[in-house]
């Protein structure tokens, strides 16, 4: 799901309510003397749309979509009965208790039926899958790795109404400007005629189609490959697979390079070095110890390159070395565990993709009130969490491998119960 995750990516009819009543016009005079009221028709009282907060929403929203460039035709049509998804807002106040660990994750991106069945796809869209290569220059078997992650290859794409998911958004939760600016480009989409609000589909969040793009992304990036007029990311192969490769042409992929290599690290290695804010050169890197974990050497016009240290599980699982097109693929899904899924699974697709290093499981992952728990603890020893909210990204890693530094752990940033217990201990 391009812009949006993440953490990254579907047909299925509207469910609005009914029109109840026409938009009025004023009483004194003569009815061409009077100012069109632009309120937006309210649904039935009682219904869950009969709530004037929502209601002078839609109203304070139409204007906005109008100087955006909507008409009110469009805005109209398809905001016709429009109520709030009770639904969309409990997923976008939602926290999981728990999170998977990310072998867990691999395992279900990675299984045989997945693999399998994109071998299969690769070999049907082979002349598809050349055309959209030659033009845009992105690995075939990236594309359909995306593929397979964001829609299951196309069969699951979603089952709600994009226009009424974002208007939800828009309307109440912690991303009302996401919704608001979303929902803006989905009427554009309508709009432009490539898909009409009834059957724009997609996720709870307002990601949609085969390849799961938000609407901002699609109006940047979808492109009519199957040469219709129109972008189809949701009925057409060639339409997703293309705007896909579109849309990591224009985030910097490198046409030929490599993603990445399993390494083996030296002994003493510094762990506070493996950040993906960290870049070095390749060679730098085999300079400071770094090899690849089948011996072999690195490609000879690799070792100029920018690369970063990645240790999924922290520096008891698995080490990469990652270049450039592993963080292409962030574009799309800002998760790092997100892109290694991508390109293991476009190298399965190959025979090839196997990890040699085992994972820490005998770890669990922290439950929400752990990781606040570890942020409020982590803060009142002074290092800086960037809020406590029970979401560990950039700030709390950073935290936490300057407290593992000060108690001299491995400072791999990573989070783990028996952390947590010692910050708990004082």
């Amino acid at each position: 799901m391009p812009a949006f995750r993440p953490f990254g990516t579907l047909p299925v009819r509207f469910s609005f309510l009914p029109l109840l009543a026409l938009m009025l016009l004023g009483l004194s005079g003569c009815a061409a003397d009077a100012a069109p009221d632009t309120r937006l028709p309210l649904a039935p009282p009682g219904s869950v749309a009969d709530e004037p907060a929502f209601a002078d929403w839609l109203t304070a929203f139409r204007e906005d979509a109008l100087k955006a460039g909507v008409t009110s035709s469009t805005f109209d049509r398809s905001m016709r009965g429009l109520r709030p998804d009770d639904e969309v807002i409990a997923a976008n106040e939602s926290q999981p208790e728990f999170t998977r660990p990310v072998w867990e994750y691999l395992e279900g991106a990675l299984s045989e039926t997945r693999v399998a069945r994109g071998q299969a796809l690769l070999a049907e869209n082979d002349a598809l899958l050349g055309r959209i290569e030659q033009r845009y220059g992105v690995n075939r078997h990236v594309l359909v790795a995306i593929w397979g992650l964001e829609s299951n290859f196309g069969s699951f794409q979603g089952t709600k109404s994009v226009i009424r998911s974002l208007a939800t958004l828009g309307y109440k939760g912690r991303r009302m400007e996401y919704g608001r600016t979303q929902l803006i480009a989905a009427l554009q989409i309508i709009q432009n005629g490539d898909i009409t609000a009834e059957r724009m589909t997609g996720s709870w969040a307002g990601a949609m189609g085969q390849t799961q793009f938000i609407p901002t992304t699609y109006n940047a990036h979808a492109v009519d490959f199957d040469g219709n007029g129109k972008r189809d990311i949701w009925n057409s192969h060639a339409d997703a697979l293309a705007s896909a490769a579109h849309y990591l042409s224009q985030s910097g992929w490198q046409t030929g390079g490599n993603w990445g290599y399993e390494v083996r690290l030296p002994r003493g290695f510094d762990y506070a070095t493996a950040d993906m804010a960290i870049s070095r050169t390749v060679g730098e890197w085999v300079e400071a110890g770094v090899t690849r974990m089948d011996g072999r050497p690195f490609p000879g016009g690799e070792t100029g390159d920018k690369a970063s240290i990645f240790l999924p599980a922290g520096h008891r699982g698995p080490a990469f070395i990652v270049l450039n097109n592993f963080r292409t693929v962030l574009s799309y899904n800002a998760a790092t565990s997100y892109s290694l899924a991508v390109h293991l699974l476009a190298d399965r697709f190959r025979g090839r993709g196997q990890i040699a290093g085992s994972w820490p499981r005998d770890e669990r992952p922290l439950g929400r009130q752990e990781r606040h728990d570890l942020q409020e603890l982590l803060t009142a020893r002074g290092y800086d969490t960037g809020g406590v909210d029970g979401i560990i990204g950039f700030n709390t890693r950073k935290a936490v491998r300057e407290y593992q530094q000060s108690i001299g752990l491995p400072a791999d940033g990573y989070p783990t119960v028996d952390l947590l217990e010692r910050l708990r201990r004082g």
